[in-house]
Parts: C-alpha cells; sequence; structure tokens
C-alpha cells in the first residue's frame, strides 16, 4: 500500500519512536504511582517528553505541557475550560468539528455566543472580518493553524496581533501543522496551544497535548487520581496535575517524545523542504489532467502538505476507493470532520479526496498516485 493518508495519521514511523513504546510496554510502571525504580522510569519518561515539546514550541515551562488523548480533547479542555455561557467567541469556517462540536453544545446549553467568519473559494480567511466581529463580551478566538481538508496555513502572527489589540486569548488548533511548521508559542503570544500526536509529530495514536500560557487557569474536564496530595478532597490546582487526572498514557507518551526528539534532531527545516518538493511535484503534474479540480490557495509558499482534489463531478468515495482497491494507494475522501470548510469550497455534496504527504514519502509514490488519477480520468 502507498500510503498517502498523513494528515489522518501517520502510518510509518521513526524507528526510535517504535522502539520507544516496545521499551515502555516491558519497563515502565505508572507514573507518581510508587518510588519504585519502574514507576520512577515512568515518571522520567514522561518529563522528557514534556521537555521536548516546550523545546519544540518554546514555551516557558514543561509544566505548562498538558498530556492529553488527542487534539480533540485538548481543545475540548481548552473550550470548556475557559469560555462561559456569558462569553462571545470567534472562530472560522476552516474549522475542524473538535472546534466547533464543543462550541455548538456550549451555545445550545449555556448561551456561549459564537461568530463564525466564512472563507472564499480558495478556502482563505478576510482577517478584517475577524477583527469587526469582536465585541464587549469577547473573550477568545480559536483558529486552526492549517486546514485539514486543503492545507491553507492561517496567518498566527495577524489573529495574535487582533487578540493582544483587543485583550482577548487566542487559541490555537495545531492538529495539522505541529511538527510541519514551526510554532514559537511566546513569540506568536498564544495562549493556549492543542496539538495531536500521532500525526506530524511521528507519535502513536492516542497521544497529544495542550500548552497553556503561564498564568492561565483552566477549569479541568475531569477530576480524580493524581498520585499526590490524597486526603484534599479538591483536585489538585498545580500545573500539569491539575489537567491530567488519572493515568497518563506513558506507553503513548514514550513514543511520542520519541518522535519530537526525532524531529529536533532531524529539523522541521530539513524535513519539510522534502514534503514541499514532493507537494509541488504532485500538485503541478495533477494540475495536466483535464477533469482535475484542485481546491485551497497554492499562490502562497507556507502550506501544509495536502492536496485535495475531484475529478470532474465525480463523487469523491468512488474515487478514493479506486485508488485503494485498484492502484493500492491509500487516500481520505469525503467531509474530513470539516463541514463549513466544504460549504465554502461547494463540495457539500461531492467531498473531495485528499491526498496528504509526509517525510518518509518517496518521489516515486508520488508518481505512481499520478499516474492513477491519470488512469482514472482516462477511463472515466
Amino acid at each position: 500500500m502507498i500510503y498517502l493518508d498523513n494528515s489522518a495519521t501517520t502510518l510509518k514511523k521513526p524507528e526510535a519512536v517504535i522502539q520507544a513504546v516496545t521499551t515502555a510496554l516491558t519497563q515502565l510502571g505508572n507514573s507518581g504511582r510508587g518510588v519504585h525504580e519502574d514507576s520512577l522510569k515512568s515518571s522520567e519518561v514522561i518529563f522528557q517528553a514534556r521537555q521536548s515539546l516546550c523545546q519544540l514550541f518554546n514555551g516557558e515551562q514543561a509544566r505548562q505541557i498538558v498530556f492529553t488523548s488527542g487534539a480533540t480533547e485538548s481543545l475540548n479542555l481548552a473550550i470548556e475550560g475557559l469560555l462561559t455561557g456569558s462569553d462571545h467567541v470567534i472562530t472560522t469556517a476552516l474549522e475542524h468539528n473538535s472546534v466547533l462540536r464543543p462550541l455548538y453544545r456550549l451555545q445550545k446549553e449555556k448561551g456561549l455566543e459564537v461568530t463564525i467568519i466564512p472563507a472564499d473559494k480558495k478556502g482563505t480567511l478576510d482577517y478584517a472580518a475577524i477583527e469587526l466581529a469582536i465585541q464587549e463580551n469577547t473573550k477568545a478566538i480559536i483558529v486552526t493553524h492549517a486546514s485539514n481538508v486543503t492545507g491553507n496555513v492561517v496567518d498566527l502572527k495577524k489573529v495574535s496581533d487582533i487578540c493582544q489589540k483587543h485583550g482577548i486569548y487566542l487559541i490555537v488548533d495545531a492538529s495539522q501543522s505541529a511538527g510541519v511548521l514551526p510554532i514559537d508559542v511566546q513569540a506568536l503570544k498564544i495562549d493556549l496551544l492543542c496539538f495531536t500526536g500521532h500525526k506530524s509529530l511521528y507519535g502513536p495514536q492516542g497521544t497529544g497535548g495542550l500548552y497553556v500560557r503561564p498564568g492561565i487557569s483552566l477549569r479541568p474536564l475531569k477530576v480524580g487520581g493524581s498520585g499526590i496530595d490524597t486526603f484534599n478532597p479538591e483536585h489538585p490546582a498545580m500545573m500539569p496535575t491539575a489537567l491530567e487526572a488519572g493515568t497518563l498514557n506513558g506507553h503513548g507518551i514514550a513514543g511520542l517524545g520519541a518522535g519530537v526528539d526525532y524531529l529536533l534532531d532531524e529539523t522541521l527545516e530539513k524535513l519539510n523542504q522534502k514534503t514541499r518538493q514532493l507537494t509541488q511535484l504532485f500538485y503541478q503534474e495533477v494540475l495536466t489532467i483535464a477533469d482535475v479540480i484542485v481546491y485551497g490557495d497554492f499562490s502562497v509558499k507556507e502550506r501544509c502538505p495536502i492536496v485535495s482534489l475531484n475529478l470532474g463531478q465525480r463523487d469523491s468515495a468512488e474515487i478514493s476507493d479506486l485508488l485503494s482497491y485498484e492502484y493500492g494507494i491509500a487516500t481520505r475522501s469525503g467531509g474530513h470532520c470539516a463541514p463549513l470548510m466544504h460549504e465554502a469550497l461547494g463540495t457539500k455534496e461531492q467531498g473531495v479526496v485528499r491526498f496528504s504527504f509526509s517525510s518518509f514519502t518517496t518521489e516515486f509514490e508520488i508518481w505512481e498516485a499520478i499516474k492513477a488519477l491519470q488512469k482514472i480520468s482516462q477511463k472515466g
């Protein structure tokens, strides 16, 4: 199978990630639940992963990195933990349902005011419209760093400047960008950064986290065992324990830490120079196919390694199935959990076929995908 569905999850991992998980399964106890060697090993591995993530994102303190099961839990924690029914929040049509559904629920159950900034037919935002939407009770702007449908990148500096000007929080969904694009939470003044581990950070599924700027206090989604302060009826308030009730996924975090270390060692610039070249090659070649329609803005250099397309009016699921069963190429079709993005692109009914690449993708695989699309198009 030629795997070109890396925006859903990276299938090919660095060898160090596999080794880290294998070792963890046989050597790590429960972090914070004892002073014996196996428990302490687990605590050390988890701490090192926090340190690596803090370095990757240029955070102030490693304890501000909170581990979760992935970006969905991180976004729920950020949204539920920060916003109340009296608040107004601004978000965009680029967002994944992991942003939209928590907001819709708070809107329905508690009266949260939500403004959604539309996207144009290329999936780009009008930044002036964001500032015009600010109200007296606006508490936060929630924005994806990069669209999981088009690969378009949001200018976080522009959004951050708006937030700083009006004294509101900036919450960023980095599901697609973490491990692909440099993210400096201090320079960009990001208050809450939500990320997943199983995509371009090369970690296992069921891993992810949340960076919380020092000074921000979130209401936890869950409380319970913490390994400290057992006789206190209140959950401990110190970070990161305040937001990490229960046993952490030490085995998965070991793999995530190894994935981040791999990125730090190889550098984002080196790894993503390759994916940019492969993405551009694929994009340029598929444009020569007569009935292909490509979505997104490819006039800018900075973007995630995604090319989404359709062949004429044919259903995207049909094309994706043909790619898989006849040519052995894995892609993702449909709505990609981003309904408003598809409304903007005009693909609500048809969906799109998404090709997404990683640093492990080869030029041979790119050409095989191009040839497969040419054959499918010619067959009609």
